[in-house]
């Protein structure tokens, strides 16, 4: 009499497993394809102009293999494709960083992309046209490293079936330039990514003009910031939910310094703040 019942219950459980295999495979190893766009901002720095040479952008799929030193700077669409890397850039421009902030974004590509989740991004460096101008003087910025492998940034990209992952990648030039005793500029670039598509904003204005400042969104320890234009306008994008204060830094010693706190950013939205922002003259 147990029998039948014993039967019964391992045709149940080997359902259930198929159908959970058949899930997970499902999830992983889609038939459709999406797309990846990758683009890139600056957080402020007091400098004239900080220029990069741009060699490579490259995505690859969610893998254990250890490649921080594949050297792919010299390999061709095909060679890259081989090795398993998607290109969304392969040539060589060179952008100055302070050209894009307070919400403006440089294009460097898009790809298409079976669905499933990447992890890796791929910038390579070039080392002959990074320099930055300073008190109207140019200096040689440094790469130790970068040219060859180029710097990893792991993230978790979701490709969906033909829907567009927007990743910006933010360089924060002010942190990625180090200045050394003998007065040498090294590049150690200070990166970090952000989904365009669910990510939000908080923007306003800051009067005076003149006050010139730098601003900052925090929220924890997560830091974003751009300069007000010549309006006094300022956006700063790319900020995932949460609670953040905005730190106001001006460059003009006439001014004080501002904090408003408590500022809420839901569902991917952008905050514009409904009041300007008024810095009080130092006394």
């Amino acid at each position: 009499m147990l029998r039948p019942v014993i039967n019964f219950r391992n045709k149940i459980f080997g359902l259930i497993a198929l159908l959970v295999g058949f899930g997970l495979t499902a999830c992983s190893n889609g038939d459709g394809t999406g797309t990846m766009r990758i683009s890139l901002t600056d957080a402020p720095a007091d400098y004239a102009e900080v220029n990069i040479e741009i060699h490579q952008v490259l995505v690859k799929e969610n893998d254990d293999d250890d490649d921080d030193l594949d050297e792919t700077e010299d390999m061709d669409d095909e060679e890259l494709e081989d090795e398993g890397w998607k290109v969304v850039f392969n040539d060589t421009i060179t952008v100055n960083l302070l050209d894009y902030q307070n919400g403006a974004i440089l294009d460097l590509g898009e790809v298409e992309l079976e669905t499933g989740r990447y992890n890796q991004v791929r910038l390579v460096l070039g080392d002959e046209n990074n320099v930055v101008l300073n008190n109207g003087n140019t200096f040689q910025l440094n790469t130790p490293s970068g040219q060859t492998s180029g710097y990893k940034l792991l993230v978790q990209a979701d490709i969906e079936e033909d829907q567009v992952y927007d990743l910006m990648i933010d360089f924060d030039a002010s942190r990625s330039i180090v200045v050394t005793g003998n007065g040498s500029y090294i590049l150690k670039p200070v990166l970090k990514t952000a989904n365009l598509t669910a990510s939000g904003s908080i923007s306003g204005t800051i009067l005076p003009i003149d006050a010139n400042p730098y601003v900052y969104a925090i929220a924890g320890s997560d830091t974003s910031g751009t300069q007000a234009d010549e309006n006094g306008d300022f956006r700063i994008i790319g900020l995932d939910d949460g609670t953040y204060k905005i730190e106001i830094k001006s460059t003009n010693e006439a001014y004080r310094d501002s904090t408003i706190t408590d500022i809420e950013v839901e569902n991917g939205e952008d905050v514009e703040l409904d009041e300007d922002i008024t810095l009080e003259a130092n006394s």
